[in-house]
């Protein structure tokens, strides 16, 4: 880890302004190394935490035989998917999950997303890292060896792992088109995947995937390791250990106000995709003037007292939301 990145880990605000704004991936190699909730090691130091702490909620485990080869996706129809979906108190799960681990001819199982306060209450104070906003509570993944679908989230990312080992293969937002994703309203956990990634070099299904292959980028973390990723890159997630314990923490640093630029994307299906061409390029031209500003503020040329509602207050973040609002009542 470079001096400038560890420098940046003091604070939220530092880590925000140094590492999250570039948009950029970071490994950082040892940063979760000193939780208590590693302290008692290993897999079963951990999975005894979790044991202590756990409210006897039930979770959603993923459940997948062993011809698939803990890879979770979808069936060869695309219609339905290659695993199936259990529901189980989280003690019974974590057993079944120690049990078998290793055993060959097993299913692989899988638990994600365990909320701290739903499943963990306490967690959250064996699991602090100095650049996370302390407002924002860890999510627990616990499964054996498996391989996630390639998909993006909408949210920043830090992920440490606990115990086990992960591999994660990213891919930037930009190389989206060469991806191949799927449906966006039939997926595995909520986001669409990447059906290229992971596919054998030459695949005739994929054709364009094969200029997108050599810009992967792979990160192997052993416990005690975190990685940032950013919102919107791609990432693939390998757990290798016979039993792994993922740890992640997701927020939005840069949020503006109550409405996610995910609606803005959908509502933007309804209004533009379908238009001629022709009009779709006059409102890219439209969508980067006002929105995405390569050439600066539209009204710069301007003092900030005429800009408007294009001033950058919340005020005004109110005015154009009431705005919009008032516009799809049909009003």
């Amino acid at each position: 880890m470079s001096d400038t990145l560890a420098d940046a880990m003091t604070d939220p605000e530092r880590f925000r302004a140094e590492v999250m704004t570039p948009g950029q991936p970071a490994l950082m190699r040892g940063a979760a190394r000193a939780w208590p909730l590693l302290a008692g090691g290993g897999v079963q130091g951990v999975a005894d935490e979790l044991l202590r702490l756990e409210t006897g909620a039930s979770a959603e485990v993923f459940v997948g035989e062993p011809a698939i080869g803990a890879r979770y996706h979808y069936d060869a129809t695309m219609a339905g998917f290659n695993f199936t979906r259990s529901t189980m108190p989280f003690r019974d799960a974590l057993a079944r999950i120690l049990d078998t681990a290793g055993e060959p001819g097993h299913a692989s199982m899988y638990m994600g997303s365990l909320t701290a306060e739903t499943f963990f209450p306490g967690v959250e104070q064996m699991t602090r890292l100095p650049f996370v906003p302390p407002e924002v509570l860890p999510r627990i993944w616990i499964g054996h060896a498996s391989t996630v679908a390639c998909h993006y989230d909408t949210m920043d990312n830090v992920a440490c792992v606990a115990a086990g080992r992960r591999r994660f293969t990213l891919f930037p937002p930009d190389a989206i088109g060469d991806l191949y994703v799927g449906p966006i309203d039939h997926t595995l956990a909520g986001q669409p995947i990447a059906l290229a990634v992971g596919s054998a070099a030459g695949d005739p299904r994929f054709p364009r995937f094969e200029q997108a292959r050599h810009r992967a980028r792979v990160f192997d973390l052993e416990p005690g390791d975190a990685l940032y990723v950013p919102k919107l890159w791609w990432h693939q997630v390998e757990a290798t250990g016979d039993v792994n314990v993922l740890v992640n923490f997701w927020w939005d640093g840069f949020a503006a106000g109550p409405d996610q630029p995910y609606t803005a994307m959908l509502l933007a299906l309804t209004a533009i995709a379908e238009r001629p061409p022709a009009e779709r390029a006059a409102w890219r031209a439209w969508f980067d003037h006002y929105v995405f500003r390569p050439d600066g503020h539209p009204l710069a040329f301007l003092p900030p007292e005429r800009h408007g509602i294009l001033g950058a207050t919340k005020e005004n973040q109110g005015r154009i939301r009431a705005l919009v609002m008032r516009l799809l009542r049909g009003g």
